[in-house]
């Protein structure tokens, strides 16, 4: 069974000035073990359909399903808080905690024991090819792939194997890029992550076991 699915999703945005349809009848589904592109130029979609998935909105019709229940039926903070990662292009990790607290925070507020998590951070941070030297250094003090990194790490804190990823490399040069998609490609791949990359670069898309393309709302498969 597919752990997310969009069923005959529809989302408009509407001001005072305009309305614009931003989602047009989404259709589509997505299963653990595999890594998806989705692409598609500025005002496509492809960042209100992210949204939707992230639990930040629900759409106007239709529905998202996480693992077969609606999220319109979820407590969405929880879902959030529990079901649903997401990496960002910008990092947002927290800059007056160190590494581990950054990883260790969202697990805390999930009730999580100091002592567990404390333990989980420095497992996670060897998963993500980093030294345990990190864990006590603060953000700045880390280059732009290790703070990609070390946002991933924070994200395998989920209670689920969903990984959402806003452009998550483009903030990185090539060498960085690689390091992280490669690191992406193995949580799908070798850890059952099911994870979904929304990106402009098409090397990403290249990798990726399925490329899905959003243009004017309306979402079509083309790998």
């Amino acid at each position: 069974m597919a752990i997310l699915e969009i069923k005959n999703a529809e989302f408009t945005y509407r001001s005072r000035y305009q309305t614009v349809h931003a989602l047009r009848g989404i259709n589509c589904s997505f299963e653990t073990g595999r890594f998806y592109a989705l692409v598609g130029s500025s005002g496509s979609g492809k960042s209100t359909l992210l949204s939707l998935m992230a639990g930040l909105a629900v759409p106007d019709t239709g529905e998202v399903l996480f693992e077969g229940v609606s999220t319109t039926k979820m407590n969405l903070t929880d879902y959030r808080l529990r079901k649903a990662s997401v990496i960002y292009q910008s990092f947002r990790l927290l800059p007056l905690l160190t590494v581990r607290e950054n990883i260790t925070f969202p697990m805390e507020l999930r009730g999580v024991k100091g002592k567990i998590a404390r333990k989980t951070a420095a497992e996670l941070i060897r998963k993500v090819n980093l030294p345990d030297t990190v864990l006590n250094r603060f953000p700045v003090m880390l280059s732009g792939g290790e703070q990609q990194r070390v946002a991933i790490a924070r994200a395998m804190t989920m209670d689920s194997h969903l990984m959402l990823a806003d452009e998550p490399t483009g903030n990185l040069d090539s060498e960085n890029s690689e390091k992280v998609i490669d690191l992406l490609l193995s949580l799908a791949h070798d850890e059952g992550y099911c994870v979904i990359v929304v990106t402009h670069d098409m090397e990403i898309a290249a990798r990726a076991d399925e490329v899905l393309r959003m243009k004017d709302g309306l979402l079509e498969k083309v790998k």
